[in-house]
């Protein structure tokens, strides 16, 4: 299960393509120089680097921690912000707003989740107290809803140890934030644009890479990080691209910075509109913005209209146009090369997923490093898990877009009445009938993702889990009344965003151009 007549340790990593997977990887693998191997990323400064999103996910505290990078001064070298979650505006319905928290509901009582307490006494309607929004019980979104921001605390007992984060950044800053500690590290750079791909003529390994210049760089094991391209597993090792777009019909996106209006917000912003959605997410320097949207229901003129329409401030910067294709190659580790970030597949932007994406794929390989007999076994577990995950993903974004009312555009009707995998109606169908929802092995997404997302959207479970109905009404009431009132005075306590980061965590203020 080896390849025949290969035997030895991985000397010489390669890895094709710069920007946030490239030198995330870098960044990860660099250690593996104090053991001898060489590591060589190749990139050029004429190709860009994608960088449609700039908001992450709280896993990225796990990356960032194994690299022992500290946290003030990440936030500061990326222009950073910090994240308690997603504002969700008009995907249920045109007018609704939500919140998709970092952190948790309330808290259980005698084993029985918070949100089933909740959903039963929502459930009695006007036969007793109306227990308010769940929304109303999450520390994470009572401070996000305030412009407030704080560490989580480690006593299990507080309200602050509900509470989650991630970031905002500039996608561009944390690249080169990557590349300086990987090159302190001993990874080696090479400025180029890659003219061809060597392979042996007998089972198409991967050699080389060929420079237009005509330099050659040798290697063992690659990495591609080409971005869409997919130059390495995609064009010279043949992996054919599984499209998901018949679930998500977005394939389009255009990107625009513009100034800042006010202070920046502790959240991501989404709001649908007729084809698509638009992004907000606000840093120190500026803020990011954006429209995914499908163009077989909007062209791209109307789509920029549309983004420009909802700017809070004036555009800094020119609009960029990006084509895409929701999916993921049919494997993300192919004979000695694995694809990490955009080379692997991109699902879209609306739950800031590529970067978590990026790392577990590092962490993964990290997990089954090879060496040059390149077990099948290992390389079937990597792809096995990495599969999973992506799909795990997929399913949670297309919830979004089918578990609506919209009926106002072809693209929501489309959505809403569109067949979706047997994975996702099979939980939505069990979240239906008592509220029940269990996280899925490998799966990034907890079960209060979902909660906020089902719950936001209007899937009203028709009844609660029975053993809810064992709580005394009245004991419910003022448990659910002093939880609501805790989290509220909680949140208030808190410090304002702007101020946190003005104590810890300050850019340098941007030159004028």
């Amino acid at each position: 299960m080896t390849r025949a007549g290969s035997e030895g340790p991985v000397t010489r990593l390669v890895i094709v393509g710069g920007g946030s997977a490239g030198w995330m990887t870098a960044a990860a693998v660099s250690r593996l120089t104090d053991a001898g191997v060489t590591v060589t990323l190749v990139e050029s400064d004429e190709i860009g680097t994608v960088g449609v999103g700039e908001a992450t996910i709280p896993s990225l505290h796990d990356f960032n921690a194994a690299l022992g990078i500290d946290e003030d001064a990440f936030v500061a070298a990326t222009q950073g912000t910090f994240k308690l979650g997603i504002e969700f505006t008009d995907w249920g319905r045109v007018g609704d707003r939500y919140i998709h928290p970092f952190g948790k509901y309330g808290r259980s009582v005698l084993g029985l989740n918070f949100h089933q307490i909740w959903l039963r006494q929502h459930l009695l309607g006007g036969r007793e107290a109306d227990p308010g929004r769940i929304d109303d019980y999450a520390i994470s979104i009572a401070a996000a809803r305030r412009g407030r921001f704080a560490k989580p605390s480690t006593n299990p007992g507080a309200v602050l140890s509900g509470l989650n984060y991630a970031y905002h950044f500039d996608a561009g800053l944390y690249a080169r934030f990557l590349r300086n500690h990987a090159g302190a590290r001993g990874v080696v750079r090479i400025e180029g644009k890659i003219a061809r791909v060597e392979q042996t003529p007998l089972d198409g390994y991967i050699t080389a890479v060929v420079l237009e210049d005509g330099r050659r760089i040798e290697g063992d094991f690659f990495v591609d990080c080409s971005g869409f391209r997919a130059l390495l597993l995609g064009e010279a090792l043949g992996v054919p691209y599984r499209s998901w777009q018949h679930w998500l019909p977005c394939d389009s996106a255009i990107a625009l910075p513009s100034a800042s209006a006010a202070p920046a917000v502790p959240y991501t912003r989404s709001t649908a509109g007729s084809a698509g959605w638009r992004w907000r997410i606000p840093l120190q320097h500026r803020v990011g913005n954006g429209h995914v949207f499908s163009s077989a229901h909007v062209d791209p003129d109307a789509a920029l209209e549309r983004l420009l329409d909802g700017l809070d401030a004036p555009a800094i910067g020119d609009p960029r146009l990006l084509r895409f294709t929701a999916g993921r190659r049919e494997k993300l580790w192919e004979k000695n090369c694995v694809a990490i970030g955009l080379a692997g597949g991109f699902i879209e932007p609306l739950e800031s997923t590529s970067i978590h994406l990026i790392q577990s794929g590092i962490f993964r390989l990290m997990a089954l490093f090879p060496d040059r007999g390149f077990s099948r076994i290992e390389i079937n577990e990597y792809n096995r898990w990495l599969v999973e995950e992506y799909e795990h993903i997929r399913d949670f974004i297309i919830l979004h877009y089918h578990a609506t009312a919209r009926g106002d555009s072809d693209f929501w009707n489309h959505c809403r009445t569109m067949d979706v995998p047997d994975s996702l109606a099979a939980r939505i169908a069990l979240w239906r009938e008592k509220g029940r929802i269990f996280r899925a092995h490998n799966s990034l997404f907890t079960e209060e993702s979902w909660i906020a997302v089902l719950l936001g959207q209007n899937v009203v479970p028709r009844a609660a889990d029975p053993l809810a109905a064992a709580l005394p009404i009245g004991e419910t009431i003022r448990f659910l009344n002093h939880m609501r009132d805790i989290v509220a005075r909680t949140a208030e306590a808190m410090p304002r965003h702007e101020d946190y980061i003005a104590q810890h965590c300050a850019a340098q203020p941007v030159p004028a151009q």
